[in-house]
């Protein structure tokens, strides 16, 4: 059987840390922005169909 002593994800080295940010806070800029343009073509529907 495979020897699992050792949690490998844990001890890896060259993890980019400044990258995994600024991908995380573009990921939730453009989330920001996806939500935001739904809630105006929604509420645009409601005015020009309500």
């Amino acid at each position: 059987m495979s020897d699992h002593s050792e949690i490998v994800y844990s001890t890896s080295e060259g993890m980019d840390y400044p990258a995994h940010e600024r991908q995380f806070k573009a990921f939730i800029k453009i989330g920001m922005i996806a939500t935001a343009a739904v809630a105006t073509v929604v509420i645009l529907l409601a005015i020009f169909l309500g």
